[in-house]
Formats: structure tokens, sequence, C-alpha cells
């Protein structure tokens, strides 16, 4: 089949509504509204297409439109199918007449529009007698959604005040029906809420002022918006939105205090920047608006000056100078508040600012003494004598009570004390000469004390400059070294000099040089005075020899210009030098040292070798001595060096125990001492020496053991000295004798006797005496 005699594409465009299903078909058929829109060819598709309302869809499929070709002779010959986007669920063909159905609710906000082919076959042959065609179905829109405010709740602020017809906001919504068909989506905006205030543009959803409003009254309104479409008109959908709007401040409110009078104090005694007190004016705006200025004004003493604290907006008056209650009691200040942002368009409304009225009173206090000045400055010459008066200071009480002032100077402790100060008039002498060149400042810090109030002190500087007087007379300004050479010429300049003078002069040092008269006939040397405080040093003659004299001491005078003026004599000390014309400064002081040493050149080489000599026999000693040091003194090995400490902790069974005390631990290998038996002890205390509680130091036995080991010691070069010292503090365990005490005895003195006492030496002699039983028997 030829392509070109397919009829063109009809689109049938669908309105789907559920309805009965018995009625379907005959509804639809007194509802189809058909228009012509074929277009023949000798063979080709015959549409039929027909518009049905989406209200009369039920569950059961409705008829929307027949394909039918030119060959369908109606025989049932042909098969129609039909295929792409729905077909099979949304839509299906009667295959033998061609008629299509929709059988499910569409909805055009999923899917506007549906893209499917048709063919008609041979039932016979299965073979197409028409060429496949392509059409579209479109699905007509209904109002079946309802608008939305897609950015609500909306939130705006507009400034307070604003004319009528500002605009705020606009507020927008949205519908999903097809705004191309019909009304379903066309929207009627208007206010449910916000009358008198606002208004809003039924098309544009635009919302305007509609009155001057005043933030400082109401600064927040809540206002609803509706949205209906279809126009508004009846059975449309509404949708409604709120929106908060809030009016922003400006500047349309002035400040104003609250107090027209303000009552403040201040002490006399307060220092300057003391807070007298606070201020505040209010206003009713907010922010930056509500910002203001605090100014003085009408006061001409200009003691105090206020500040504003932004945090508080108060202003804060402050002391800006010492007020005293004896002078001033009371002041008066106005204050005024001044907006410190202004909006012009209210400047005819009238100034944005307030006054107010601040009294302060002065409050007494007892001030301290106040000196007639900060400081004084006073002079005296140099040199003047003790007791001479520099000056006099003066403070007074001023309180009413006048309290008599005790003056005093403060002295530094580790400053010498050149003034003192009369404590009763103020007036200052010195207590000892002064020198200006030592100090020509003085300062000095001067108290005053209240007698009737010891604690209220004030002080005052004194500045004492110590005037010049010429007691200085001028002399060289640094030590000259001065050479010349034996074949100098005369008139040749060997030394330029010049002066300082330690004294101050008003016109300027000026000094005059001259030689001394006693050397004025002199030929060896001139001073020529140059006029400008210097001087030339000349020769007067022509050859010097050193033979003859090697130094020469010019005494040249020099005279200042004070009043009057004093002359000092400086020596000058020319060397005379071996040379032609050029002058070696170190050999000429080398010549003049050993001349002054009276010795020639030889004698002084022979005197550094000879201390060369005794340097290089110095080191020698020492580096031997430093190897015999390094050499151990002793030819045992270093481990035999050792210090024995012995310690015995038992008693020892006396005379007669030879193995408790093995003295042998204390001797060399190399040193025996030779045994020496002990001393023999009375048979009859015996065994009270073995029992004894203690062995004290002072032992005879171990004073001569102690005595022996020392002498081996000394005597023996080649054994290291070993100190032993031997503690015997413990008396042991089964002590026949037992306690020399009597307390503890069960028997009687009389049953005892103490004969023994007597043998037992001069030591206890008394106590023999005082228990032998010959005293007994005669007492």
């Amino acid at each position: 089949m030829n392509s070109s005699a397919l009829l063109c594409l009809v689109v049938v465009l669908v309105q789907l509504w559920p309805c009965s299903s018995s009625m379907q078909n005959s509804r639809a058929q007194d509802t189809v509204q058909s228009f012509t829109a074929v277009r023949r060819a000798k063979r080709g598709w015959l549409w039929e297409p027909l518009f049905v309302t989406e209200e009369q869809i039920t569950p059961h499929r409705v008829y929307i439109g027949q394909l039918k070709s030119d060959l369908d002779k109606e025989d049932g010959s042909l098969k129609y199918i039909l295929s792409g986007e729905g077909a099979g669920s949304f839509f299906c063909i009667d295959e033998n007449n061609g008629k299509i159905y929709v059988t499910q609710k569409l909805d055009r906000e999923k899917k506007p529009f549906y893209i499917l082919k048709a063919q008609a076959i041979n039932k016979s042959t299965q073979l197409p007698v028409e060429p496949e065609s392509q059409f579209i179905i479109k699905v007509r829109d209904v109002n079946d959604n309802e608008p939305q405010f897609l950015d609500g709740p909306y939130v705006a602020t507009v400034p307070e005040m604003s004319p009528e017809g500002t605009s705020v906001i606009q507020v927008t919504a949205t519908d999903a029906d097809d705004p191309s068909y019909g009304n379903n989506a066309r929207l009627l905006y208007s206010l449910v809420q916000g009358q008198p205030y606002f208004s809003v543009e039924p098309k544009t959803g635009v919302i305007r002022m509609a009155s001057q409003m005043d933030r400082e009254t109401k600064d927040q309104y809540l206002v609803i918006i509706q949205a209906k479409d279809m126009v508004g008109q009846p059975g449309a959908f509404s949708a409604t939105a709120t929106v908060t709007i809030n009016l922003s401040d400006i500047n349309d409110n002035p400040p104003k205090f609250q107090q027209r009078l303000y009552y403040m104090s201040v002490s006399e005694e307060a220092p300057v920047g003391t807070t007298v007190g606070k201020v505040f004016a209010e206003d009713s705006d907010i922010g930056d608006n509500a910002a203001m200025d605090y100014f003085i004004e009408e006061d001409s003493s200009d003691v105090f000056y206020i500040i504003t604290d932004n945090e508080t907006q108060e202003g804060i008056v402050l002391l800006k100078k010492r007020v005293d209650y004896e002078s001033k009691r009371r002041y008066s200040i106005q204050v005024k508040a001044v907006n410190r942002y202004i909006d012009e368009r209210f400047l005819k409304e009238g100034p944005f600012e307030d006054t107010t009225i601040v009294k302060i009173n002065v409050e007494d206090a007892d001030e301290p003494p106040v000196f007639t000045s900060e400081s004084y400055v006073m002079e005296i010459f140099e040199g003047a004598t003790s007791g001479s008066l520099v000056g006099a200071v003066t403070a007074r009480d001023p309180d009413d009570a006048d309290s008599p002032v005790r003056y005093s100077i403060v002295h530094s402790m580790h400053l010498k004390r050149l003034f003192s100060i009369n404590e009763h008039n103020g007036t200052i002498i010195t207590t000892e000469p002064l020198d200006r060149e030592i100090a020509s400042w003085h300062n000095l810090t001067v108290t005053a004390t209240e007698t009737r109030n010891p604690e209220k002190i004030s002080e005052a500087n004194v500045y004492v400059q110590v005037l010049d007087v010429n007691d200085n007379a001028p002399e060289f300004s640094k030590y000259y070294e001065t050479f010349v050479c034996e074949n100098a010429v005369s008139g040749q300049q060997i030394q330029s000099i010049s002066a300082v003078d330690q004294d101050d002069s008003a016109e300027g040092h000026h000094f005059y040089f001259s030689l001394a008269q006693e050397d004025a006939n002199s030929s060896h040397f001139t001073v020529k005075d140059n006029q400008d405080n210097t001087a030339g040093i000349f020769t007067g003659k022509s050859g010097f020899r050193r033979e003859e004299q090697f130094f020469f001491y010019l005494p040249i005078l020099i005279q200042d210009n004070g009043t009057p003026p004093l002359t000092s004599t400086n020596t000058l000390t020319v060397t005379l030098c071996d040379c032609d014309t050029e002058v070696n400064t170190f050999y000429c002081r080398y010549g003049a040292f050993m001349y002054s040493l009276g010795l020639s050149t030889e004698a002084l080489v022979a005197v550094l070798a000879c201390i060369l000599i005794f340097l290089v026999f110095f080191l020698a000693i020492v580096t031997i001595r430093q190897q015999q040091k390094k050499k151990p003194p002793f030819s045992e090995k270093t481990e035999e060096f050792r210090e024995n400490i012995v310690s015995y902790d038992d008693e020892g069974g006396g005379e007669e125990d030879t193995e408790a005390f093995d003295i042998s631990a204390l001797r060399t290998r190399t040193v025996m001492r030779t045994h020496r038996p002990r001393k023999k002890v009375a048979s009859e205390i015996q065994s009270l020496y073995r029992q004894s509680l203690q062995v004290g130091p002072d032992s005879a036995i171990f004073r001569q053991f102690i005595s022996e080991k020392l002498q081996e010691a000394n005597t023996d070069p080649s054994v290291p000295p070993y100190d032993s010292l031997q503690t015997y503090a413990f008396e042991g365990t089964g002590s026949l004798a037992g306690s020399l005490s009597s307390l503890g005895s069960n028997t009687s003195d009389t049953d005892q006797s103490y004969d023994y006492l007597a043998d037992w030496g001069p030591r206890f002699k008394q106590l023999a005496g005082m228990y032998s039983s010959q005293r007994t028997v005669g007492d």
C-alpha cells in the first residue's frame, strides 16, 4: 500500500470522569461532538474522531473514537491492531470495527498525551492492508487540582510610616491544571485577614500598604491571603497562606527626658574624671535610631563634661576640674540629648532633641594643705656658706578651720642632706657649701602637713639651681705626650695644646697661653697663643743632645676670662728622641722608659735573658713534681689500701679469754707487731672485771693498744695509717657478778662485805671509805 493513501492524524481529546457503566454508551452517543477532519485517498484510513467528557468514564471501558480504513467493506475481513503508549492498559480497540475505548481513568497532570500506532491486516492472509500509522491522543484537562503556596508561610518587613501603596511582598500560588485550557489554572488572590492596613492585587498577589502604621503602636501584623482557581467562580478550589509583616523602625521619635530636674553631689576631694551622676533620655525608637549624644550647655565654669554610654544610652556627668567647696558650693548645668542619626523626612515635625537641668552640690571635705605653686625654682651661688637662704615655700589649709601647717623635706637615704627647711615658715637654707661642678641642679620634695590632722599631707617640687662662680682654673684638655727629634730645627711646631674649664661662662670661655716667668728666658721652646683657645709649642733652637738632657719640662700658664680671672700652671713634658725628622712614638717611649730605669739596651737584654732562664727552670721543677705525684707511693697493690673498721658486739671473757679479740685483724701483711702480754690484774677483781657492765673508753688497756698502733704507723713509712675505733657497749649475757646496784638486793647492807673496794684503786677510794667493814664498825 502507498502511504499517501493514508488519512491524516486526527487528535481526540478526552475528558475523563467516572460515571455509571449502564448509561455509558448511550450518554456517550448523546454527547458526542464530531467533526470532519478526514482526508480520503484512493486507499487509506478513515477517521471518525470523537470528544467525550471526563465525567462519563466509569470503571468499564468508554468509547472515544473509531479507526476505519477505506478498504474496509464491513464484511469482517479486516482486523485492527492498536500499539504504543497505553495500548492494552489504558486503551483497547475492537479488532473488528476499529473502535477505540479507554479502560482506566487518565490523569493529565501525570501524562498529558499518549502516542499510539494503528494497523489493519487481512484476517485470511494476516498481511497488512494499510501501512502502520501513528497518532496522538491528548488528555483534556479538568479542574481537579487545588492551588498551592509553595513558598509559604511568608515573612516580610516594611518600614513604619510607609505611604499607601508601598509594595510589601508578592505571594505566588501554583495550580497543576493546564493553564492553556479554560480557567482551571487561572488564579484570583484576595485578602482574608489584614484589612484595613493592607491590600492585595487580585491577579499578581502583590501585597501593598493600605495606610500608614506606627511601629511604636504595633510592630507586627499577620495577613492571610487566599488564592482561588477558575477566576473565583463557584465550585473553584482555593488555598490560603499566612504572611507575617514586621514594621522596621525609622527615626520618627525624638529623645525625651523623664526628669526635668536632676540633683547630684560631688566631694571637693574627688579627682578629675570622677563620675558625678547619670541622666537618661528615652527614645521610643530602637537600634541606631535611638542612639543619642549628650551635651552640656550654659556651663561657663567648664568644670564638668558628659559622655554617652552606648550600651545603656545614658549620659554620664564627669568631673573635668577639681571643685572647691570654699570657692563655689553649687553648680547648675543644662544637658541636651540629641539623636545621632536624624531622618530628614521628619524634621518638619520638630527638633529631635530634649533638654534638662542638672544641679550639682559640692560637699565639704577636710583637704590637705595647698601650696601657692605646684613647683618652685630657686637659685643660689655655689660656694655659699652653710645656712645661706635659698628661698621659701608657702602652703595653707584651704578649709574654714585654717589649720597650721608644718613643712619638711623628703630626704633620700642614699643622698647627702644639703638643705634644710624651717618647719614653721617654709624657708629653705643650705647645710653646707654647694659645688656646681658636682651638681648644678638639686630637686627637692617639700611636704606640708596639717598639725591638727597629720594624715593630710601635700607635696611640692622645689628645683634649686646652683649658679656658677669662677672657682676652677683652666687646665689641659688632655694628657699630652710631646716628642722632639735631636735634629729638630728652630721654629718647628712640636705640639698643639688646648684647655678646658669646669666653670660656666655666660660669654663663652677664652683662654690665654704663655710660658711661666721662671721659664721665660729659656731658649729651648716657645709658646704661641692662637687666640682660639689653642696654642702651639715651637722649638727655640736647632739641634738637641740626649746626652745633655733627655726630658724638658715646660711650665705653661693658662688664664681664663672669668671674674676674677684664674690662672693655672700646667707642665708639658717634652721627650727628646733619637731621630732625624720623623718621630717614632713607640721607639721614643721605649727610650724614655729605659732612660728612666737608668739601663742601656744591652743591660735590658741581659735582664730578660735571666728572667727567661728562671722561668724554664721553674717549669722543669713543676713538671718533675707532677710526675712524682702520679707514681704510687707504695709497692703494694692498690687493693691493700683501705680503712678497717672492726666491730665487736660481745663482752668477751676478760683477761683469760684470748680468743675474744683478735688483734691481728688490724695488722698489715708486711708489718706485724711483736706480741706483748697484757698487764695482769689482781686476782681478787678478775671475775668482777670479766663481768663488768661496760669497759669505758678510758681503759688503760685500750689506751695502750691505740698508742702502740699509732707508734707502728708513724715508724713504718711503707704502711698507711689505720684508724680503728672500737666500741664496747654491750654487756653480754650470763654475767656472774650481776648488777652493782643495791636497789634490787634481797640482803641488807650488814650481810655484804665491801672490803674489796679498797683494792680497786684511787677511783673507788671514796666509795670504799663509805662501805668498807672497818668504817661500818667504827661508826
